[in-house]
């Protein structure tokens, strides 16, 4: 008989949920202890650290719903200043975790203190258990109220705010995406996102940006790729007069641009190798100087990036930096083909016809069940973008009120093998004999010569299929 090792037990709450996980700090090990022990009968799982290097690292791996944190670190130290500069270090990265300050030595000035840095609230050692345990609690249940609150602002921002970009995204392989962008839309989060061209990657950013608490304020895009190499720190970071031979006055960069909003850095696998270091120094610190100046500037900007790339090969590659990249990767979000999302092109599609029908004041309405079969079909190199720029050109050359086949300019050779063996011998028929239409302007006797039929056969065809 086989026997296994007990697995430890994760505590749950009764509602199935894990428990609250605990983080607390603190150089003593009987004080760890002692809170371990009045905290887990309670139902909260425990986590400790004994120095802020531990706590760092703790943050970094992991995700707390509470932290106990003491103010003094090194023996016969009594100031708080390693638990204050700690305090500030975490709130620069973990905005909205509880942190409820210990320390031994209390006062009025260091309690003031420590809450104008960021702590959610203040307990003095010895510590009376009931308050330590309510304190703990009201700040929990603050921060998750805090979290539902934000996650519903997003949902209903998403859905319907009229600000946003238009976002359409009905398919299945769509709808984790959605639910990320709604999770991390209102974080100040770094976020890659990546997918072939066309799939809509600056509508996330956009969306993104509108989601977050700097939808006030700009979102600046930069195609970084398109940057030459020897303008590129002078168009991000700006320049000061006189910085080259033609810098006739200040510029302020894109950077400074986005102060308090959102900086979009598209193509960013294409940045060449020596401006990366130039970029993660600003990514790392906040911190950048205009080209010659050496005076150092301060920016809060959030940075969304895009790629068509696969950055990773690049790395790989000896191209691109691997630090770099998980400073602009926290979230990476991964757009697929339009290809595999293909229950989003009937709405697409009505979305972009009734923009160009009133752009250009041509009265579509709709678009024939046959050349809505073939974009259903078709493989969409160009992805989104390629089907806004088809809906565009067929409202443009549609001479009724709906657009047909030969309206779209869609090359049949482009329907894969496995599309056409869905399609139905009619479709694939009417789909072919529209194109020799159009290709021959409308001539009959040559669209049938070209396929190979009669006239009348031809003709019958075209009564069938009501061209």
């Amino acid at each position: 008989m086989l026997s296994t090792a007990a697995q430890p037990v994760v505590p749950e709450t009764s509602s199935g949920k894990l428990a609250p996980l605990i983080l607390i700090a603190d150089d003593q090990p009987h004080i760890l202890d002692a809170l371990e022990l009045l905290l887990e009968p309670e139902g909260y799982r425990i986590e400790k650290a004994t120095s802020p290097y531990m706590v760092l690292d703790a943050l970094k791996c992991g995700s707390f719903d509470a932290l106990l944190l003491d103010l003094n670190y090194t023996r016969d130290t009594t100031s708080g200043k390693e638990g204050l500069d700690l305090l500030s270090q975490i709130r620069a990265h973990e905005s909205q975790l509880p942190v409820i300050v210990m320390t031994a030595w209390a006062n009025v000035e260091l309690a003031v203190e420590a809450m104008r840095r960021g702590a959610s609230d203040f307990i003095q050692k010895p510590w009376d258990n009931a308050r330590l345990l309510t304190v703990l609690r009201t700040q929990i249940d603050l921060s998750n109220a805090v979290r539902r609150a934000q996650r519903l602002e997003a949902e209903n921002r998403l859905l319907r705010a009229a600000n946003l970009p238009e976002m359409i995204a009905t398919a299945s392989a769509m709808q984790p995406i959605l639910a990320t962008i709604t999770r991390i839309g209102p974080s100040d989060a770094s976020v890659l996102i990546t997918g072939e061209h066309g799939t809509g990657k600056e509508v996330v950013a956009q969306t993104l940006h509108a989601l977050s608490s700097r939808a006030s304020r700009s979102m600046v895009a930069v195609n970084t790729g398109a940057l030459p190499e020897g303008t590129f720190e002078s168009e991000l970071f700006g320049h000061v007069k006189g910085a080259f031979t033609d810098a006739r006055t200040e510029r302020i960069g894109r950077f400074e641009l986005a102060e308090g909003g959102t900086l979009f850095l598209d193509e960013i696998a294409n940045v060449p190798m020596r401006q990366q270091a130039k970029l993660l120094r600003v990514l790392e610190t906040g911190e950048m100087e205009r080209v010659g100046s050496s005076k150092t500037r301060r920016v809060n900007v959030r940075v969304l990036s895009a790629t068509n790339a696969d950055i990773r090969k690049e790395v790989d590659a000896g191209n691109f930096r691997a630090d770099l990249l998980f400073r602009l990767n926290t979230v990476e979000i991964h757009l697929p083909p339009l290809r595999e999302r293909r229950e989003d092109i009937p709405p697409l599609a009505a979305h972009f016809l009734a923009r160009y029908s009133q752009r250009y004041r041509k009265p579509v309405s709709g678009i024939d069940p046959t050349a809505m079969e073939l974009m259903l079909h078709y493989a969409w190199p160009g992805n989104v973008r390629e089907l806004d720029h088809t809906i565009e050109r067929a409202v443009l050359m549609s001479r009724e009120d709906v657009i047909e086949v030969s309206d779209l300019g869609l090359s049949p050779a482009r329907v894969s093998t496995q599309a056409l063996e869905e399609m139905s011998l009619e479709s694939v028929e009417s789909i072919l004999i529209r194109k020799a239409l159009s290709r021959c302007n409308g001539n009959v006797s040559q669209a049938a010569e070209a396929l190979g039929l009669s006239r009348g056969a031809l003709y019958r065809r075209m009564e069938k299929y009501g061209i």
